[in-house]
């Protein structure tokens, strides 16, 4: 028999574990030392049951939310904890997402108790961790050339930080001062958490406050559940294509086919590609982001982002394929380009039976630009990472934004005023791409032109997608315009690049990057 509850107590509990993540995130954000997360919020935080189970989630970014849980049941698993204890771990094959993307997870206990009640953790994307280049994004052939990789391990120990461990992690990366200021937000993320929990049992009492959370992740499985039910009952294929495995190789098949069954749903990857040689692997976590998001997205506002919203959910994703990936396998480009794909592998299968509700494919790449080299102003090595917005696919009432960053990256852009006072570099061009959305009855949203001038001789690599393949429109809608990555030299002379790409490039040479725009929905001149 279902336990009752009051709905309005639900929703109080939801938003008061919502807050909690929420204000970790501003405590992160205010804390931080680098751009790339002071200014544009590449993190996130969220809270977890004694299980491991995400009970709630701030608006942060979707790559991370839908593959934390995985680092954090790893963390239970495989470190034995205490009060006072935080784990740091990156490791993409134990739920991680990339090498940059550090996690801390803490146990939170109550008034003495003997076991954790909770379990508080964040995930933050350092602007470099090592690698065999600047931002440690290279195009890489396994992940031990992609950065310095760490296992689950005790960072803080019963209060205390454990100095040899960050000290082998600032040893491996080329800006060690931006890194520790950053890991150390982290940690002043946690500690707000870890203050900020404990309140709500003080005012509530455990019982009722793990009660709830327990009825909140029911309740998003009930939710996801009957958005299900609203879908027809059958079997809806999908396919689409990267341009190339990283270094060169041939286009890489991503396939779903979703199987759905009254409040129930199979989501099978079988079809996809074997892992590839290059970095465009992803891992089991990104499989269960995206599934996550899409689903998520679709049983609407006032759904409880939790992992009771997978559980009507199972995944099919066979080990060795480039959606799950076998270590050593170099994964930088699944987490921000595999990942886009998923998604509109996965709308793109969902349109079939719900044209309705799911928009066109939008721009389909995180565009991601590292800059990095030596900065004689300051005289330190310095390490610039950003994603580049593109346009958004069009819905099915309305025409897709422009210039935005779209399903698994939900980062702001880095603001010219800041990328200018932090590196040797200057924003020559900022605006948005005339044309680049496809035409429908409504269009897809525009792309954007970003060009970065070098004033001294810097490394530059650029993980990209939708050069190739254009982003697909629905209804009768035309597609994106493809994006476009380019050199301009010295002299003027503009010379095409490819949608992967690592170059030196010298002091007054400028690297552009067009964006895709986003798909069109029905008809054009309709």
């Amino acid at each position: 028999m279902r336990a009752k509850f009051d709905p309005v107590r639900l929703e109080v509990f939801k938003n008061l574990f919502t807050s909690v993540a929420e204000e970790m995130g501003v405590a992160l954000r205010r804390s931080s030392f680098s751009p790339n997360i002071k200014e544009r919020l590449d993190f996130s935080c969220a809270i977890f049951n004694s299980q491991g189970e995400m009970v709630a989630q701030a608006a942060h970014i979707p790559v991370h939310l839908g593959s934390m849980p995985l680092s954090v049941q790893t963390a239970i698993k495989e470190v034995s904890t205490e009060e006072g204890d935080v784990v740091l771990t990156n490791d993409p094959f134990r739920g991680g997402n990339h090498l940059p993307d550090l996690t801390l997870v803490a146990p939170l206990y109550v008034e003495g108790g003997s076991k954790p009640l909770f379990y508080i953790a964040n995930r933050a994307h350092h602007a470099d961790v090592g690698g065999i280049t600047p931002g440690s994004m290279p195009l890489s052939q396994e992940i031990f050339e992609e950065g310095i990789v760490i296992p689950p391990v005790k960072i803080v120990r019963k209060g205390r930080l454990q100095k040899e461990i960050l000290e082998v992690l600032l040893a491996n990366v080329r800006t060690p001062n931006e890194r520790e200021g950053d890991l150390t937000a982290q940690l002043a993320a946690i500690k707000m958490g870890q203050r900020r929990l404990p309140e709500i049992v003080a005012r509530y009492g455990e019982q009722q406050v793990t009660q709830y959370a327990d009825f909140l992740l029911s309740y998003g499985e009930r939710m996801v559940g009957h958005c299900l039910k609203a879908i027809p009952n059958g079997s809806y294929y999908f396919e689409d294509f990267l341009d190339d495995d990283g270094i060169g190789g041939p286009p890489v098949k991503i396939a779903v086919n979703i199987e759905i069954k009254g409040s129930r749903a199979v989501v099978d990857f079988s079809n996809s590609a074997p892992q590839v040689k290059g970095n465009m692997n992803a891992v089991y976590s990104i499989v269960n982001s995206a599934v996550f998001y899409v689903f998520r997205s679709l049983a609407g506002i006032g759904v409880p982002e939790n992992g009771g919203c997978m559980r009507p959910i199972r995944i099919v994703a066979p080990e060795g394929s480039v959606v799950n990936a076998r270590a050593p396998a170099a994964v930088a480009g699944g987490n921000v380009e595999v990942s886009q794909r998923m998604v509109d592998v996965l709308l793109g299968a969902l349109a079939q039976a719900r044209p309705d509700l799911v928009p066109a494919a939008s721009s389909g790449s995180m565009n991601n630009l590292t800059i990095g080299g030596w900065d004689p102003r300051r005289n330190r090595p310095f390490a610039y990472y950003e994603t580049v917005a593109g346009g958004m696919g069009a819905r099915p009432f309305a025409d897709g934004l422009d210039a935005v960053h779209t399903h698994m990256t939900n980062t702001l852009n880095t603001p010219v005023e800041a990328l200018e006072y932090d590196y040797p570099l200057m924003v020559k061009r900022y605006c948005l791409r005339p044309g680049s959305g496809g035409k429908g009855k409504f269009s897809g949203g525009k792309g954007i032109i970003r060009e970065i001038l070098a004033l001294t001789d810097v490394q530059v690599t650029i993980l990209s997608e939708r050069r190739k393949f254009r982003p697909y429109g629905l209804a009768g809608g035309e597609p994106g315009k493809p994006g476009k990555n380019y050199l301009i030299t010295t002299s003027g002379q503009e010379k095409l690049l490819p949608s992967k790409v690592c170059l030196r490039i010298k002091k007054g040479e400028i690297i552009g990057m067009a964006t895709p725009g986003g798909g069109g929905h029905g008809k054009p001149g309709r």
